[in-house]
């Protein structure tokens, strides 16, 4: 499976949890969360190859340091724009039953935004072509 395809199954994960709503079936929850996973599991490990194998083995330290702080500013920034958007759309209160439609809108619009990323990935990964092990 390449590269591209499985950056392409977390952008259609997130796309479909975009769809969630107060009466989503758990089921549905569940099978997007599959598909974020394997995405992420599929990826991950060749990701790493294409990066360790496109630097010499004296700059291993450096690849590896830069990969794992490249996936540490990811959390953050996801981070970042979750409490960004829950901000715009819930505002300063707790979230609770009056304020569950804002939540949801914040939260389709957050795996909207991701999604469309996670598109942008696909088209990098594409972009970078087939390397050994891929």
């Amino acid at each position: 499976m390449g590269s591209a395809t499985t950056v392409a199954l977390p952008a259609i994960g997130r796309a479909r949890l975009a769809l969630v709503g107060p009466a989503t079936p758990a089921a549905f929850v569940v099978v997007c969360l599959v598909l974020l996973g394997t995405g992420f599991g599929l990826f991950s490990s060749p990701n790493t190859n294409a990066v360790m194998a496109s630097v010499e083995k004296r700059s291993y330290g450096v690849a590896s340091a830069t990969l794992a702080t490249m996936r540490l500013v990811g959390q953050m920034l996801s981070t970042g724009v979750a409490s960004l958007v829950s901000a715009l759309f819930v505002g300063r209160a707790a979230v609770g039953p009056e304020r569950a439609a804002g939540f949801v809108a914040g939260m389709r619009a957050a795996f909207l935004l991701y999604a469309l990323l996670c598109v942008a990935g696909v088209f990098a990964s594409l972009a970078r072509g087939v390397t050994r092990g891929d």
